[in-house]
């Protein structure tokens, strides 16, 4: 059986006339006096995406892309070049530039000898090391698209636009460090988007549900997931028809189990990455061992839950991912990192070393950010509240790292009245501060769920894959912006 790192060497190196003694030799050209760390980052990636509106193929997209990145590291200081060739001259001159980089000099260009030989690591399987691409003809990708579209118009005369869209690829990706580590993976990812629009009376809205994974075609497209994501996103579009202008004012919140985890992700999740709290910006820095949030709330980072879009075997630096508990009953017990942050923090990586691609810097990433189920009946939430907010599903969202402020819109929202719920509210956005937030939780559900496969987290003009989860959660005391007072 082939190993992901034998892909990665024959799918990256190979065809170069690049092998171990290759890296070796440039590893050579990378250290010396003064640099403490250097590594050799492989990617090959291959992408496609597919887009039918209307039943009408809108778009096809194919891209191939390669290349190496290579960074030294000097104390805090790192320097880094790349480059989308793969070859034995190219590999040498990104390796003397990210020295002089780092040290600010200019170096010489002539390897030195290294007495650590590289070592090939071994590693665990999320997921199957293929690439889904290949696996489906066009014709029957595109055919899965307008079946969904044909689902959607015949379901109700009240749909008007349909947009489906399929992406797939693979990334393989190599890495070769300084301290001897050479480690390797082939990372698939498919995923299913479904947009709908409605109108009735003159009035339009819309609804989205997508999904996917760390898998094949053959597993997003087979059995009734389609149908049920499309029926989804009808569901939320005629949900919104008949949503009246939210509230505005400070309300207990019920907040829904899976995607509106995302919360979670942003106004909790980026301030426990290690770089804001090495650099003292986050809100989080320097309370390991404090209490920052109410008793019960336990979130962890898992990057090694089988075929999720956020899970990988190692990250972007070679080290295997773990799942780190960030908070546990409430009190922060750690913080994600990459091995730059660690070493400067006297921490220890924990596989969150992410990047976007070989032209682009490692930097401390969530990988899949859930808090762990509690106790109670969601039903018992709802039953609990007067008068406040049952939001569903979210949109999109921002927070400042430094204070913790965050404002979230809810794509589908209800009223709670009287302990039920209600009728839908649109325009509903959640204001707070992330630790404040956490303090006010009051109920935690035995409902966790995981989103079903969409996220995307950007961070400094980065993008990665990740996962999101939360089971329901009642939260006294939330701000809610809305349209009305």
């Amino acid at each position: 059986m082939t190993t992901s790192l034998q892909t990665a060497e024959s799918r990256l190196l190979t065809p170069a006339g690049l092998n171990l003694a290759s890296l070796d030799q440039a590893l050579g050209a990378l250290l010396g006096p003064g640099v403490d760390f250097g590594d050799l980052y492989f990617q090959h990636a291959r992408r496609e995406s597919w887009t039918v509106e209307d039943g009408i193929v809108k778009d096809g997209a194919h891209s191939i892309e390669q290349g190496v990145g290579v960074r030294a590291i000097s104390g805090e200081k790192t320097g880094f070049a790349y480059s989308d060739e793969i070859d034995a001259r190219a590999l040498l001159d990104a390796s003397n530039s990210a020295r002089a980089i780092a040290k600010g000099t200019v170096v010489a260009t002539d390897a030195i000898a290294r007495d650590r030989p590289l070592v090939r690591g071994g590693g665990r399987a999320l997921y199957a090391a293929f690439d889904p691409i290949d696996a489906l003809g066009n014709e029957e990708k595109v055919e899965a698209l307008r079946r969904l579209d044909r689902l959607l118009r015949a379901a109700d005369p009240r749909v008007k636009q349909v947009t489906v869209s399929l992406s797939g690829g693979v990334d393989t990706v190599m890495v070769a460090r300084s301290d001897g580590l050479v480690a390797g993976d082939v990372r698939p990812l498919v995923r299913l988007n479904v947009q709908v629009i409605v109108e009735h009376n003159g009035r339009r809205e819309q609804g989205y549900a997508g999904g996917g994974g760390r898998y094949g075609y053959a597993e997003l497209l087979g059995g009734e997931r389609p149908e049920h994501l499309a029926r989804e996103a009808l569901r939320q579009a005629l949900v919104n028809l008949d949503a009246a202008d939210a509230p505005a004012g400070v309300m207990p919140v019920v907040l829904g189990n899976g995607w509106p985890g995302v919360l979670l992700h942003e106004a909790v999740g980026h301030g426990l990455e290690g770089d804001f709290n090495r650099k003292g910006t986050s809100t989080y820095a320097g309370r390991i061992g404090q209490r920052v949030a109410s008793p019960g709330v336990t979130i962890v980072d898992d990057g090694t839950l089988e075929g999720r879009r956020g899970s990988l075997n190692i990250d972007d630096e070679g080290t295997p991912t773990h799942c780190t508990t960030l908070i546990e009953d409430g009190v922060l017990v750690g913080y994600m990192q990459d091995s730059l942050n660690a070493r400067l923090m006297g921490m220890s990586p924990t596989g969150n070393g992410r990047r976007e691609s070989f032209a682009h810097l490692v930097m401390p990433r969530m990988t899949n950010t859930y808090m762990l189920a509690g106790p109670h009946d969601p039903e018992e939430m709802i039953r609990s509240v007067k008068r406040g907010l049952y939001a569903v599903n979210f949109g999109g969202g921002q927070v400042d790292i430094t204070s913790g402020k965050y404002v979230f819109s809810a794509t589908e929202a209800y009223m709670i009245e009287d302990g039920r719920v209600t009728h839908p509210v649109k325009g509903a956005m959640l204001i707070g501060n992330g630790p404040e937030t956490m303090q006010k939780v009051r109920m935690i559900g035995n409902d966790l769920a995981l989103d079903e496969g969409v996220g995307v987290c950007g961070k400094d003009g980065q993008s990665v894959p990740v996962g999101v989860g939360q089971p329901s959660l009642l939260i006294d005391g939330i701000t809610v912006g809305g349209t009305k007072a």
